[in-house]
């Protein structure tokens, strides 16, 4: 089948890579357009368009799916299929285009955690299990008939950078066997029970703010889902710092909600219910580190308080 790839972020760059090395073919990409990134603000382009770049592939970056200029040049690809791998909402004059429609790759089991965070909020409720979903688009969001599924496993020690990653693997299998098994015409889709229906909204600045009185393993997951960005946050002796790895402290010491322990060898955060020991953090304006590295450069030590000072 001719194949219009839509994506923006490394999560999409999986998908597209298989579909270039399979029997499909990919008539273009559509993503965003280029725009300011990284500590410099550069203006570049987005990972996926790189990819696109690197495989020779036709790019189209709307601002507007409205524009005339842009229709004409999606229809010029004559693609039965759009495959769609975290991209913006699509309007129905661009999702119905294709002979064979849209078809979107979801990081989760629908209809869990429809929305824009789905890894972050499995992780963030302790999912010991997620998946992705393949589904065909249509005007509500994430609600489209389902086509296929496949579960994956959440390790203890993931965040949503390593989650993220296995999910885009196991996403982009299963896209293409969706669009092989649609060309057959023996693939149905089936209807999502919203009785099971969950949402996964969009992180924002509030999420990532760490509330000490919260027990020590809903801190803990918190983290993990920030990971690598944008980071659960705090502050301490004037210091606004991100934490990036936490376990629960399995010998607590005492601490009250919201008092940090610094000694030679070790951070621990008292919180709600349990402790919490810092493994790995960035101080504002400093790069990331692991606690051994952190305490060879920071020399105070005692009990601080959390969004406060030193005692």
């Amino acid at each position: 089948m001719k194949v219009a790839f839509f994506g923006t972020p490394e999560f999409s760059i999986p998908s597209l890579e298989r579909f270039s090395k399979s029997r499909h073919q990919l008539v273009g990409v559509v993503t965003a357009p280029d725009r300011p990134r990284g500590r410099g603000k550069a203006v570049s382009p987005t990972p996926i368009a790189e990819a696109a770049q690197r495989l020779g592939l036709p790019i189209l970056k709307p601002v507007d799916f409205d524009n005339s200029d842009f229709l004409e040049a999606l229809r010029a690809w004559n693609a039965d299929v759009f495959a769609v791998v975290a991209f913006r909402i699509l309007p129905e004059a661009v999702f119905a285009m294709p002979k064979f429609g849209s078809i979107n790759l979801h990081a989760s089991l629908l209809p869990a955690y429809r929305g824009a965070a789905p890894i972050q909020w499995a992780l963030w409720n302790g999912e010991k299990e997620t998946g992705v979903t393949t589904f065909q688009i249509q005007q509500k969001v994430d609600s489209g008939n389902i086509y296929k599924q496949v579960r994956v496993e959440i390790s203890d020690d993931d965040d949503a950078g390593s989650l993220g990653q296995k999910l885009a693997e196991a996403g982009a299998r299963l896209l293409v066997e969706t669009i092989s098994e649609l060309e057959t015409g023996r693939l149905q889709a089936r209807s999502q029970n919203t009785d099971f229906a969950t949402r996964a909204p969009k992180i924002t600045r509030e999420h990532t703010i760490i509330d000490w009185k919260r027990p020590a393993g809903d801190i803990r997951n918190q983290i993990r889902a920030l990971a690598p960005q944008p980071g659960a946050s705090t502050s301490f002796d004037g210091h606004k710092i991100k934490i990036y790895r936490g376990e629960v402290n399995d010998n607590p010491i005492g601490l009250k909600p919201g008092e940090l322990t610094i000694n030679d060898q070790s951070i621990t955060a008292g919180t709600g219910a349990g402790e919490l020991r810092i493994m790995e953090l960035q101080i504002e304006g400093k790069k990331r580190m692991n606690t051994t590295a952190f305490l060879r450069g920071f020399r105070p030590r005692g009990v601080f308080k959390l969004i406060g000072e030193k005692r």
